[in-house]
């Protein structure tokens, strides 16, 4: 059996044994025939708020928040569509700011922000990166729980119309993208992120892909996002083509909690019982362009794998881990994963990114992994990884003994889950 896998900007081809492999992907949802025509109409006729050219007047300060490189939401397309239709509101040029919602995530190059955004709405609109470690670029919010400052971005803090896009998918730890996630962390400072994704919700079984009510980690990005007021949604869902299938907008939460179950009803995939090894993959670019973010494909390939299994997951990792990353540098300063938690169980402090580091070293207690990327094996291997050069191989090596196996090819965009869940 051969499988097409996602990787990078195209694809790679598996051959893996026929007789006990499952391929489990999402549920095809159409894409839409005119994408613009259905963003105008949703803009137009939202759930739970006013239509949106209702909302802006010729003074209004407008800021729309946009999703960084490392996501496959189509601002190329969603942006300037957006744009057309402040301007034909009345909007002016130069009352609206475009933020791009890195969260901690490395600053976008001009070049960047060009690809995503167009260079003509580079060229014509302010156009700012989030600054998550700049204090005097946020507002005062509150606390989170553990009590460190609630600061979120003064741009869409002071804005009269906030804006808030993206794309909706499973989360591995919020439950879904999207929604209130625009604001945090997308545009909260680094105390406030690391506060929220600190040990104490990252290892909350609650924590974890489909779950937002009952989430503790989500519902307080929840709660900080709506202390900025009432801020405006606009996200799609994507198919496994990156084709739009729905778009959602309104207030912030009730828009959102009516993308996630359209999204829920595609992703969510269940299996009657765990298997012995489990091919994944980050869903290809954006989202394989480091380690940092294959995260995500591995604990979904985790779900399903019996405990003592294999997770293969191959994710291009074009950017390196990154590398001098703080994700990078947690890993290095410990041996394994179980003193990277030991580590982490020990000390009061946060340390940026550490919640990726977390992840994998929980899910490692459970099976082994294996990277097939473009990282050397000594890259993989100071990650805490196993190097794995052929996918077909590792999983023929493991399929003589009567292995189960299952198959992502989208990674993350499709979430399985056992049956008695």
């Amino acid at each position: 059996m051969r499988v097409s896998l996602a990787y990078g900007r195209g694809s790679i081809d598996v051959e893996l044994p026929d007789e006990r492999v499952t391929i489990i992907e999402p549920s095809h949802q159409a894409g839409l025939a005119d994408e613009r025509a259905a963003v105008v109409a949703a803009l137009d006729a939202p759930i739970a708020a006013l239509p949106l050219r209702e909302q802006i007047r010729p003074e209004s300060r407008i800021t729309i928040v946009h999703t960084d490189i490392t996501r496959a939401t189509p601002n190329d397309r969603l942006i300037p569509w957006l744009l057309a239709y402040l301007e034909s509101a009345g909007a002016r040029r130069e009352n609206i700011t475009l933020l791009n919602g890195l969260g901690t995530h490395r600053p976008n190059t001009r070049a960047e922000l060009e690809q995503m955004l167009t260079p003509t709405v580079v060229a014509n609109y302010r156009c700012l990166n989030h600054e998550p470690e700049n204090d005097e670029g946020h507002v005062p919010l509150g606390v989170t729980k553990t009590g460190a400052p609630a600061l979120i971005n003064r741009h869409v803090v002071e804005a009269d119309v906030r804006i808030v896009t993206g794309f909706i998918e499973p989360h591995f730890f919020a439950g879904f993208s999207g929604g209130p996630k625009g604001i945090m962390p997308a545009v909260a400072a680094i105390q406030t992120v690391m506060s929220n994704h600190g040990a104490h919700h990252i290892g909350d079984r609650r924590a974890t892909f489909g779950v937002t009510v009952g989430n503790p980690l989500w519902e307080e990005l929840r709660d900080i996002a709506l202390r900025v007021g009432p801020s405006f949604l606009l996200n799609v869902a994507l198919n496994e083509r990156r084709q739009i299938a729905g778009v959602f907008a309104g207030d912030l939460i009730p828009a959102h909690a009516v993308g996630i179950e359209f999204v829920r009803a595609g992703a969510m995939q269940r299996v009657k019982e765990p298997f012995d090894v489990v091919v994944t993959t980050n869903s290809g670019y954006p989202l394989d362009m480091n380690l940092y973010q294959a995260v995500k494909g591995m604990r979904a390939a985790e779900l399903i794998v019996r405990d003592g299994g294999a997770v293969i997951i191959a994710a291009e990792c074009a950017e390196g881990v990154p590398a001098g990353s703080p994700h990078e540098r947690l890993l290095r300063s410990v041996p394994d994963g179980e003193a990277l938690l030991a580590k982490l169980d020990a000390s009061n402090t946060v340390w940026p990114e550490q919640w990726q580091g977390q992840i994998q070293a929980l899910i490692q207690r459970r099976a082994e992994v294996h990277l097939h990327s473009t990282l050397d094996a000594a890259t993989v291997r100071a990650a805490h990884l196993i190097p794995c050069r052929d996918i077909g191989a590792a999983v023929r090596a493991r399929a003589r003994n009567g292995a189960r196996i299952a198959v992502l090819p989208q990674g993350p965009l499709t979430i399985p889950y056992l049956a008695a869940n």
